[in-house]
This record gives structure tokens, C-alpha cells and sequence, in this order.
């Protein structure tokens, strides 16, 4: 309020309008109580007190219309430079803290931060990095940003179910992104239920719980790999979780080995009228349906006829016979291969 009263009281005696110098204290005035942390409603009626307190001429010739007219446009001028001063302060503080959570979040899913400072840090948005924590990727048919009419509303229904949780909900590279403790498997599991409503039908992956402040790294690469499995493999559930497909890693850890698998049993299906990509997809459907033919030839749009014909098909070509217990292991493994691995459309 420094300055205030004698501003009045000039405007009071002269009738003139504040000056630019006198405006931009006002607004500096402004940021200084925003920085502060004290609330622009107490400020505003501050200065109302100082109107009434120090309104000059009271009882004297200058206290007519004219000189009330200018005073509280004075009044008008000082309050609106105050409160222009207060919310560019706001503002900038909003930036600010959105810098520094987007820097944050960038630190604590790559990894790139020192591990005792990056804890310290994940206090102030609301994680304990001392425990486990495991993530969940929401991946739908358009890029979200923070900003988001998904992300708003994603964020919302798990605060209103669940609270301060220790819960956070971010987006990158387009994806949501939700971050809570190990423990708390219901929390991730509304999550992937809220955006696939929201997103219209995403896909969500669930990496596994892992411990430290390393841990939300690996779960959410975790994450991510099983997304790109799912869309290698044409999954088609909502909801994978990591866990759940850990033996798709395992048959791609050695790429040599699974490769001459997926080429020497599946190899001679290239020969075949059309390539191999129509005897392929049957074998996928054929075990997708438990080698149940009648199953398979309805996800197929084929009558079961035509699906024998094809499996008999593969086993001249191949020498595997798909109805064997003693084959369909190796039909099956190298039928995965080649779906990790691209082939047929890429040659491995």
C-alpha cells in the first residue's frame, strides 16, 4: 500500500489520472503480494480500507462530485494495475510450476536425474520414490497433451474415486500416463477402464510394480514394450499387462535363433498360391481358437472344409502337421517368431 494514500490525495487536488511510473508501481506492488502468497481478494479490500481511510478533503470543498468522480476513477486505476501486477505473477508462477513438473517428468521416466535429488523432487508432486510403483500407458487414436479434454477428464475421475493417493497422471509423446504405487493395482486398473471411455478405445499396457526411484523407468518401459508387442502380435484385448506376457521377451531375447526358427519351419509356406502371409494368418487363428477347426473357420470367414484344406496344405509344405501334439509346439512358437520379427513382410 506504500504510496497510496498520497496518490489520492493528489488526484484529489489536481483531478488528473495516474501516471505511467505511478501504474507500474502499482503493478510491481502486485507482484510482490502475489509472490507473497497473499490473496487478492484481502488485497483488493485493503485498498477499499485505504480509499475510505484517507479519502481526501473530507468535509471541505474538495470533497465534491468532481473530486469523487476523480479519486475513484484514481481508485479504478490503481486496483486494476494492482491486480494486472498480481496475476502476471500468477501466471508466471503457473509456467513455472509446469516447467519444472514437465522437466520433472521427463527426469523421472528416462532416467536422466541424479536418483537421491530425483526423490526429493517426486515429494513435491506427491510420489515416494522409497516405494514401488508401477505405470500404466494409455495409447489412443489421437496425441494428448496435459492440456486435454481426455487428460482433464482421465485426472478427474480418479481424483473423485480415489483422492490424494499418491497418485500422477501426466501425458508423453502423446500417451497418458498414470503413475501409483505398487500396491495399489485398483487404482490402475480404473485408470485403463477411464481411458478407454475416454479415448473412445485405447489400449492400455500395465508395466510391473518395481521398487526405487529406477523403478517407475523400468516399469514404464515395460509399458511401452508391451504396447508395441500387442501391435506386432494384433492383440486385440483393451488392457495387457506386462506380466502377463513376459514369454513373448523371452522368445525374441535370442533374434539369431528364433529367426532360423520362423524361416526353416515356416519357410515353405512362401511356395504356397498367394504367399505365405493366408496360410500364416490361419495358423494364428487355428491356435487363437484352442486347434478348435470349427472356431478357427468362423474367425477366419471360412468353412471348416476350406480351413482343413488349408491346414493340410501346411503340413505338405511344411512337414508339420498342425493337428499334431507332437508338431503344433514348433508350428506355434515359430508362428509367434515370425509375428515379433515382422515376416513375412520383412525378411529376417
Amino acid at each position: 500500500m506504500t504510496g497510496y494514500a498520497e496518490i489520492l490525495a493528489q488526484v484529489a487536488g489536481t483531478g488528473r489520472r495516474l501516471n505511467r511510473d505511478e501504474l507500474e508501481s502499482r503493478r510491481l506492488f502486485g507482484e510482490q503480494a502475489a509472490e507473497a502468497g497473499h490473496s487478492l481478494r484481502s488485497l483488493v479490500r485493503l485498498h477499499l480500507d485505504a480509499t475510505r481511510a484517507s479519502w481526501p478533503g473530507v468535509g471541505t470543498a474538495a470533497s465534491g462530485t468532481g473530486v469523487a468522480d476523480s479519486v475513484l476513477a484514481a481508485v479504478t486505476q490503481a486496483v486494476d494495475a494492482f491486480a494486472e501486477g498480481y496475476e502476471r505473477a500468477q501466471r508466471l508462477a503457473v509456467r513455472q510450476e509446469e516447467a519444472a513438473r514437465r522437466e520433472f517428468i521427463d527426469d523421472l521416466l528416462y532416467g536422466r536425474s541424479d536418483l537421491g535429488r530425483l526423490a526429493e523432487r517426486a515429494e513435491r508432486f506427491g510420489l515416494v520414490l522409497s516405494r514401488a510403483h508401477a505405470v500404466a500407458v494409455a495409447e489412443g487414436p489421437e496425441a494428448y497433451d496435459d492440456t486435454a479434454q481426455v487428460t482433464r477428464l482421465v485426472e478427474t475421475a480418479l481424483i473423485s474415486r480415489f483422492g490424494d493417493r499418491r497418485i500422477l497422471i501426466t501425458t508423453k509423446n502423446g500417451q497418458l500416463i498414470c503413475i501409483a504405487p505398487g500396491d495399489q493395482d485398483d487404482v490402475l486398473s480404473f485408470f485403463a477402464k477411464q481411458a478407454y471411455a475416454a479415448t473412445d478405445g485405447s489400449r492400455v499396457a500395465i508395466g510391473r510394480p518395481q521398487s526405487g526411484a529406477g523403478g517407475v523407468v523400468h516399469s514404464y518401459e515395460e509399458a511401452l514394450s508391451t504396447l508395441e508387442l500387442a501391435g506386432r502380435l494384433e492383440l486385440d484385448e483393451p488392457v495387457l499387462r506386462a506380466a502377463d506376457l513376459l514369454v513373448y521377451p523371452v522368445l525374441t531375447r535370442d533374434r539369431q535363433a528364433m529367426a532360423d526358427l520362423v524361416v526353416s519351419v515356416l519357410g515353405p509356406l512362401r511356395g504356397a498360391r498367394g504367399g505365405a502371409e493366408p496360410l500364416l494368418r490361419t495358423l494364428e487363428k487355428y491356435f487363437d481358437a484352442g486347434c478348435t477347426a470349427a472356431e478357427a473357420a468362423r474367425r477366419l470367414a471360412l468353412s471348416v472344409r476350406a480351413l482343413t484344406y488349408r491346414l493340410d496344405r501346411i503340413h505338405q509344405l511344411t512337414g508339420a502337421n498342425p493337428a499334431d501334439p507332437v508338431h503344433r509346439y514348433t508350428l506355434q512358437t515359430a508362428v509367434i517368431g515370425a509375428r515379433l520379427l515382422g515376416w513375412p513382410a520383412q525378411e529376417i
